[in-house]
This record gives structure tokens, C-alpha cells and sequence, in this order.
């Protein structure tokens, strides 16, 4: 069974006797969306650790969203809502990478692919290097958008 799994359990209950409101709805929405992960297909399997980082970003990045359009539609209490929920979500996920460091992995990556003066005809050899290094740490339009710059 997975860590992070037992982690969000452990973490879910604690909320719900602390009586904290927003966690223990964010928990359960997040544990729903890894229920539906596993089952999803056409067989049932348990997710490890790094399925459930995917799942988690991914729930993340909604939260993200949803905040965006709630402050383009003038509702300002359910954008502070969702940022809310995307930050308790943000404490399970790995340390996120700064644009230098996303910067810096993708230089390598076109140095390494020998991509220099290709242009976009190697994006894919690029972000098929750059991907695996910051899955789950980096949003991956802004990964893409900065190898888009470096190609050029």
C-alpha cells in the first residue's frame, strides 16, 4: 500500500477531530479523486507513490484554475476557497521548482539532445528528456513554454 496514501488517511482523520473544516473537505475530495484513479480502466490496481503525486497535481491545478475563473467572474470569496484547498493540496507534493531551475534543466536537456539549431522540430526529443526530471514538480506549461523560448 502506498505511503502517501496512508499519510492522507492519517492526515484526514486528525483534521476531522480537530474539527477543520477545509482540510478534512480537501482531504476527501483529494482521497475520492485517487479512488477514482485506481479504479478507472479496465482493472482495478492501487496506486504508488508517484500515481498519487500525478493525481494530486492534477487536483492542484484545478484548484488553481477554478481560482482564476472565480476572480475573472468577480467572486473573490470562492477564488480564496480554492487557493485555500490547492494550498493543503501543496503540502504533499514535492518541493516545486523555480523558473531558474526549470530554465537550467532545459538548457541541459537541449545541450545534451544537440538541439541548438534545430528549432522546434526537437521539442519533442526535449521535453521527452525534460519530463521525467520534473514530473510533479513543475507545472508542465511552464515547462513546455520555456523549452518553446530556448528552441526559439
Amino acid at each position: 500500500m502506498s505511503t502517501l496514501k496512508d499519510q492522507l488517511r492519517a492526515d484526514l482523520t486528525t483534521a476531522m477531530k480537530a474539527r477543520d473544516e477545509l482540510r478534512s473537505s480537501t482531504l476527501r475530495m483529494v482521497l475520492t479523486a485517487i479512488t477514482n484513479a485506481e479504479v478507472a480502466g479496465k482493472q482495478a490496481r492501487e496506486l504508488s507513490d508517484d500515481d498519487i503525486i500525478g493525481v494530486l497535481t492534477s487536483e492542484a491545478k484545478k484548484r488553481r484554475e477554478a481560482a482564476t475563473a472565480f476572480e475573472d467572474g468577480g467572486r473573490a470569496e470562492s477564488a480564496a476557497k480554492e487557493l485555500a484547498e490547492a494550498g493543503v493540496i501543496a503540502d504533499y507534493l514535492p518541493e516545486q521548482l523555480s523558473a531558474e531551475d526549470v530554465a537550467a534543466i532545459v538548457t541541459a536537456a537541449v545541450e545534451q539532445v544537440g538541439a541548438r539549431g534545430e528549432g522546434m522540430k526537437a521539442m519533442g526529443k526535449v521535453m521527452g528528456l525534460v519530463q521525467p526530471q520534473v514530473k510533479g514538480r513543475a507545472d508542465g506549461g511552464a515547462v513546455a513554454a520555456e523549452v518553446r523560448r530556448q528552441l526559439g
